[in-house]
């Protein structure tokens, strides 16, 4: 959640002072982005480019090269992800950093100050809450720092491809404070034992690591890694919409509560939600008769 100030030193000397043409190739990268914005039917906003094709909505984080949080860039995450969650068209998201160097290196240190922490909170914890409840599988895709919150928001996303050159880490610890995020998401994902580890030392793990432990899913070779998301998106795109929805709030189901209790709300969802789908009978009639289903998304 704390960008730390050392971070950000070493890559401003860096890429305005020392390597100027990685800058400028960060900016061609920035050019060719917006592209992409453009080529879409999309909403505008300052710090993020949004794009909702063929059902998968994708979001990027756009201040390369380190892609920094600032209240803004909150905000316009929050209104994007209010967006997608409206419409019944989108079955998958896809969430990223512009350019090479980072998904994000966490939130501006700036706005931790007491005059707009609050603010910065809100916004902030919003972006967990509208993921939690989007009902659409949420992919992170990670090519260089994913620190502090960048780190945490990837947590929160359903599944996570990175590139083998991606690092990852929770440094709050050096600055004070901790990540309430990652104290809450990381338990469930790395367990205990790792959880201590990270936010406690501020140590960074390489993608490899990270796969091992279990905070990503797959870390492929940075040429590989838009192949590699696209074969997991038209995967999921294949299935039924409203399955994959249910599918996923299954999941969610049992997550915070008992084992017994969550295994009640799960069964109530599969037989007053799922079966009364016509996608559902669609899936079984088509097994029974060896064939593809004709996904109908109801």
């Amino acid at each position: 959640m704390i960008y730390v100030i050392f971070v950000f030193f070493y890559d401003f000397c860096r890429f305005c002072f020392l390597v100027p043409e990685a800058l400028h190739a960060d900016e061609k990268g920035l050019k060719q982005t917006r592209c992409f914005f453009r080529r879409g039917s999309s909403l505008q906003f300052k710090n993020i480019l949004f794009e909702k094709t063929d059902g998968v909505a994708t979001i990027i984080i756009n201040r390369p090269p380190l892609n920094i949080l600032d209240i803004p860039t909150l905000q316009d995450l929050n209104e994007a992800l209010d967006n997608i969650k409206k419409d019944d068209r989108i079955s998958v998201v896809v969430l990223k950093g512009a350019g090479d160097r980072a998904f994000s290196a966490g939130v501006d240190i700036k706005d931790h100050m007491p005059a707009t922490a609050d603010e910065l909170l809100d916004a902030f914890h919003r972006v967990f809450y509208l993921l939690f409840d989007l009902d659409r599988p949420v992919i992170a895709v990670v090519n260089g720092y994913a620190l502090g919150g960048g780190c945490e928001i990837v947590a929160a996303c359903d599944m996570v491809i990175a590139s083998d050159t991606s690092v990852f880490g929770q440094p709050e610890i050096n600055a004070g404070v901790f990540p309430p995020p990652a104290a809450v998401l990381f338990p469930k994902l790395i367990g205990r034992r790792k959880t201590f580890d990270l936010i406690l030392t501020g140590d960074r793990i390489d993608a490899k690591e990270a796969e091992r432990i279990g905070l990503i899913n797959k870390a492929v070779p940075v040429e590989q890694l838009d192949e590699t998301v696209d074969a997991l998106v038209s995967k999921l795109r294949k299935k039924s919409p409203i399955v994959l929805r249910l599918n996923r709030k299954a999941i969610y189901e049992g997550l915070d509560i008992d084992s017994k209790t969550a295994l009640a709300k799960v069964t109530e969802l599969y037989l007053n939600r799922l079966m009364k789908t016509q996608d559902a009978v669609e899936g079984l009639t088509a097994f029974l008769e060896k064939r593809k289903p004709a996904w109908k998304g109801k």
